[in-house]
């Protein structure tokens, strides 16, 4: 006990150290608080965030699955739907949501890595047939494209 007051001691001293306190004659008039301006208002509504940009930027052809795969499981374990708006990619993780764009009509749609691939030399990513027709690419087959991350 002896050596904690020992150490407190001198805090408390050189705490009070930087206070200066000026004596008053006793008939000083005591003065009152200077007048400071009322806080300013706050605004009402919350300043716009800065766009994030995205994580993930990339340009390349698209293509989407055949009929034939629908309902077959994919690398992450989910049977693919044609159906629902999801991608395979050959390297973002699974779940990653990203935004497909067409450079050709700038048509786009957002949808789910679930799957590893394409296959195919040349190709940066593979949409379901939902997300295809989504971007007007059904009839071509394979359409250029712009792939960036999107943030939840």
């Amino acid at each position: 006990m002896r050596k904690i007051a020992t150490f407190l001691l001198p805090l408390l001293l050189v705490g009070c150290a930087g206070q200066q306190i000026t004596p008053r004659t006793p008939n000083e008039p005591v003065s009152p608080a200077p007048r400071t301006a009322p806080p300013a208002a706050t605004p009402t509504t919350p300043a716009a965030k800065p766009a994030a940009k995205p994580s993930y930027v990339a340009k390349g052809k698209a293509s989407y699955y055949a009929a034939r795969h629908h309902g077959r499981r994919t690398a992450s374990g989910e049977r693919l739907s044609n159906h629902d708006l999801t991608a395979a990619h050959r390297e973002l993780p699974f779940g990653t949501r990203v935004k497909v764009t067409n450079l050709s009509n700038g048509r786009s749609v957002v949808v789910r890595i679930t799957d590893r691939g394409p296959h195919t030399r040349g190709r940066l990513i593979d949409l379901s047939q939902a997300a295809a027709k989504q971007l007007d690419m059904l009839r071509a087959g394979v359409a250029q494209v712009r792939i960036e991350t999107v943030d939840n």
